[in-house]
């Protein structure tokens, strides 16, 4: 998890600042980008999740695909942040988008792939929700580095040496996990159909109940982290210092937040405590906006950060759900599509994005770092505060909806304990994959 955060959090959190603070592109060509993308991954992913779950070899199905995904990320992410100085505009808008839709859909190969082992792994819920708070605990570890001090060390070497590193130590992180993985012999596992996979996820009211629920909760989220640097510059009238502190202490208060979340969900279960967190997300962007100092500003991001936490503690968790209960009724194993269709669904989340920018721009006159308007301070606070708390609000109604039956997912669990038992004989232990 450490290695799919590090740079993919630089990736989208800073493109922003990058593109439109500062190499001039408009507000509106940059949210035009993230919005053709995201009928991109509509294509993309349903295909890298049948290809993951149809693999068939002797170590396992994700493994080739992450070693095959990681060093190609790793190369088109730097190029992105990349583009030469003597690019017309025209030619700083097309290189910005080749490489933002190349660099977005390896992430979507190496996430149908990663993502697919979670709930594969660890079909006990109880096991689920601990091994979750590890991995949300390594996400955000990459989070204070990919998002929270990467302003500061742009500032000291700039972007390109900065998306070397961080493109590097995530391609080598991903790599030692994936040679790393000890996965069940599927040879013999019956493929799952493209159409009937499709129709099912069509039929699954659980799956688009969680799925735009995500999506809203990471467009709230995408926003903070793009317009972070607007709000500290013309709303506070702060520099990239103010700007890293205010991220650094939303990320550690989610990282010492998510025990207590996960423990919540453990004892109260999963559906409550994720619609629990939501709730505190939406109420934390209040403080924010009334925000009139430095240390107001500090109060904001702690309430942000705890439904923060409790948003990823639980994220997963139903999604995991989803893929028991697909199991439950249909006996076949498809973890890779329905795990890669779920990602492509918190990534609509880019058509909120898009369009919390062109409201910005339509509305306050923001079209970029050397044209912000005349009201620079309220585009930004739309930015991350009014925007983002709408579209948690509407995340939290639609998780008023959501509806397992407990006893189907018992069986499934139950199901595929016996499957791994018996796949995995010595039993020896899974948690090895992660080396």
């Amino acid at each position: 998890m450490f290695g799919t955060s590090l740079a993919i959090n630089m990736f989208r959190g800073r493109a922003t600042a990058f593109y439109v603070g500062i190499r001039g592109l408009t507000m509106e060509s940059l949210a035009l980008i993230t919005l053709v993308y995201t009928f991109l991954d509509v294509i993309d992913n349903p295909i890298y999740g049948i290809l993951s779950d149809n693999t068939r070899s002797r170590f396992g199905r994700r493994k080739l695909w992450l070693v095959i995904g990681a060093p190609l990320f790793a190369i088109c992410f730097i190029f992105f942040y990349a583009p030469p100085e003597t690019l017309s505009y025209n030619g700083l808008f097309a290189w910005g988008m080749a490489f933002y839709f190349i660099t977005g859909t390896l992430d979507s190969l190496i996430n149908a792939n990663y993502g697919a082992l979670f709930p594969e792994l660890f079909p006990d819920e109880k096991v689920r929700t601990k091994t979750n708070a590890i991995r949300q605990t390594a996400q955000l570890f990459a989070m204070v580095i990919g998002i929270g001090l990467t302003p500061i060390i742009t500032d000291a070497i700039g972007y390109i040496p900065t998306a070397i590193i961080y493109g590097v130590v995530s391609m080598a992180v991903i790599l030692y996990m994936a040679f790393g993985v000890r996965e069940p012999d599927t040879i013999k596992m019956e493929k799952a159909k493209l159409i009937p996979a499709i129709l099912s996820i069509i039929k699954s009211k659980n799956f688009w109940i969680v799925g735009f629920a995500n999506a809203f909760y990471s467009a709230a989220m995408g926003l903070v982290m793009a317009a972070i640097v607007f709000y500290v510059k013309y709303a506070l009238g702060l520099g990239s210092l103010q700007e890293t502190i205010l991220l650094g202490i939303v990320i550690l208060v989610a990282v010492f937040g998510v025990t207590f979340w996960s423990a919540l969900a453990r004892k109260f279960g999963s559906i409550p405590i994720w619609r629990a967190a939501l709730i505190t997300l939406t109420v934390a962007f209040l403080p924010l906006f009334f925000a009139n100092s430095f240390v107001t500003a500090i109060l904001g991001a702690i309430c942000v950060g705890i439904g923060f936490s409790g948003c990823i503690s639980t994220m997963d968790l139903l999604g995991a759900k989803v893929l028991d209960e697909d199991y439950a009724r249909h006996g076949i194993k498809r973890e890779g599509i329905f795990s890669s269709t779920m990602g492509f669904m918190n990534r609509l989340s880019g058509l909120f994005v898009s369009l919390g920018m062109f409201l910005a721009s339509r509305i306050y006159g923001f079209e970029s770092g050397d044209n912000p308007g005349t009201r620079p301070d309220q585009a930004a606070k739309f930015l991350l505060c009014l925007f983002p708390m709408a579209l948690a609000a509407v995340g939290v109604i639609f998780t008023f909806f959501v509806k397992f039956n407990e006893e189907e997912l018992k069986r499934a669990r139950a199901a595929l304990e016996a499957e791994k038992a018996e796949l995995n004989p010595e039993n020896k232990p899974y948690i090895e994959i992660y080396g």
